[in-house]
């Protein structure tokens, strides 16, 4: 049963007075009373200042400053009460995730607690809970931010469309595709009516969840919602249909963009050009980039980055060198990508030399090699059978702190094992183990047949074993040859 809680005369005065300073603007005055503060003075004086917020706010900081013991959840409540009644929801949102990340409130649930037994003693205003919503989804706080919408909606609140797009926008971020899907179903259900922002965000998740056909549809209803297609609208669909190989139809979807007086921009470019290029469709890619150019659409960094790289992987490197020349004429800056694939292209044609002058160039772009850069140089090495040379950019790439990829580790030890330096193959092999990664079967294969036929089988079933015990030996490998190899069988060369 709840009992009211009357003050004491002690309190009653306490409150008064310093409600009296705070109005008159008397800090001076204040100071000597905040050691005697209690959460229970603090509540009542922003009780007495809920209809000004500004006040409310400097006071409030003012106890969190010289007594912050005196504050608790149910102040802080009060506070946003007060806040939100005057549309100060930035500042609100600020508060909300002090709450939050200093776990004022135990849980999104404690927190709606608290700001509901408040509600009616603040005269206080639905966008409460609204903030309270929102914030969680800034948060990337899914779990809690799904709570306080089924208790708004427990409730009768409902929440603005502004927050409902932050938690669309949150569960995308956060790859959860189907989720926003749903929850898009859920503001339909409950007349939430969506807008542009909105409906992007639902042809996007529509293509990242691979239902095209409804991502299409989605956009052909917007013009019934009385609402129009954006430039993003376009760039949601045609990266959904290029991330399916579909070039045909993102084409397409381009030269609908001028029925709806939509122009393409430099993002629907180099979303093409990207698709293309992953397709290996070079020309395709570049004709792309001609029209981009006679749209009046400059091309950036990301637009020749991109066709840098795809001429790089078909060993094309002249024309990547050209676009590269093309960047600095039209004054668009290089970046480290652009120099990686630079190299990587020279390093895959054998031209090491020219890859390791364009190293040298970093500096003058202010721009320091990376995991990618020494990965690119390794390759040229390895593409030259040249080992040694490869395991030294090896050693310098580990010691100041990058890592190889598989694909890395894979090429070393291949080119180790073509020139029959075995023991440079097992070093490589033994620091991919230290990383806990799992070798390809082929390159394992080449290595263990090596090793074999130097009559070394017991270091091949060594490392066979090894793998087996950090489970990382290649499905299926091994099993076989490790029978044949065991002890027990009596071959122990």
């Amino acid at each position: 049963m709840r009992r009211n809680i009357r003050f004491s005369g002690t309190d009653l005065d306490f409150v008064n007075i310093a409600h009296s300073h705070l109005i008159h603007s008397q800090w001076e005055n204040l100071h000597p009373l905040s050691t005697s503060l209690t959460p229970f003075r603090v509540k009542h004086i922003l009780l007495k200042l809920k209809n000004d917020d500004v006040l409310s706010l400097e006071f409030f900081n003012w106890v969190h400053n010289c007594n912050p013991s005196s504050h608790t959840l149910q102040t802080h409540s009060i506070l946003l009460h007060t806040l939100a009644n005057n549309r100060k929801f930035k500042t609100a949102h600020s508060i909300l995730r002090r709450i939050i990340n200093v776990n004022v409130a135990s849980s999104s649930n404690t927190l709606f607690d608290a700001l509901l037994c408040s509600y009616r003693l603040c005269d206080s205003s639905p966008l409460v809970f609204d903030a309270v919503f929102k914030t969680y989804a800034n948060l990337n706080k899914l779990r809690d931010a799904t709570h306080t919408f089924l208790r708004m909606k427990e409730y009768g609140f409902l929440p603005t469309l502004e927050s409902c797009n932050a938690f669309l926008s949150s569960l995308l971020q956060l790859r959860r595709a189907e989720v926003a899907l749903a929850f898009y179903r859920e503001m339909r259900r409950d007349c939430i009516s969506p807008n542009v922002y909105t409906l992007n965000m639902v042809i996007c998740a529509y293509c990242k969840s691979g239902d095209l056909p409804r991502a299409l549809e989605t956009l052909e209803k917007m013009k019934d919602m009385g609402l129009s297609p954006t430039v993003v609208s376009f760039n949601a669909l045609i990266s959904g249909y290029c991330n399916k190989g579909l070039l045909g139809l993102a084409l397409k979807m381009k030269s609908l963009m001028g029925n709806y007086r939509v122009s393409p921009n430099v993002v629907t470019f180099n979303t093409l050009i990207n698709g293309f290029c992953k397709e290996g469709k070079l020309h395709e890619a570049y004709r792309v980039f001609s029209e981009m150019k006679v749209a009046n659409v400059a091309p950036n960094t990301v637009t020749y980055n991109t066709l840098i790289n795809g001429y790089s992987q078909i060993g094309n490197c002249e024309t990547g060198m050209r676009l590269f020349e093309e960047m600095g004429r039209n004054q668009v800056k290089p970046d480290i990508l652009t120099y990686n694939a630079l190299i990587l292209g020279l390093c895959k044609d054998g031209k090491t030399k020219k890859a390791a002058n364009l190293v040298k160039e970093l500096d003058k772009d202010n721009l320091v090699p990376n995991a990618s850069t020494f990965s690119a140089l390794i390759t040229g090495q390895c593409v030259r059978n040249n080992s040694e040379r490869a395991f030294q950019i090896y050693r310098s790439m580990t010691s100041i702190g990058y890592s190889p990829n598989e694909s890395t580790f894979g090429m070393l030890i291949s080119v180790f094992c073509k020139n029959e330096d075995f023991d440079g193959a097992v070093q490589v092999l033994r620091d991919m183990l230290d990383r806990s990664m799992t070798p390809d079967s082929g390159i394992l294969s080449a290595l263990y047949n090596g090793l074999s036929r130097c009559g070394r089988k017991r270091l091949a079933l060594e490392l066979c074993s090894e793998m087996e015990a950090k489970r990382l030996l290649p499905e299926g490998f091994g099993q076989e040859k490790i029978a044949i190899t065991s002890p027990e069988n009596g071959t122990n060369n």
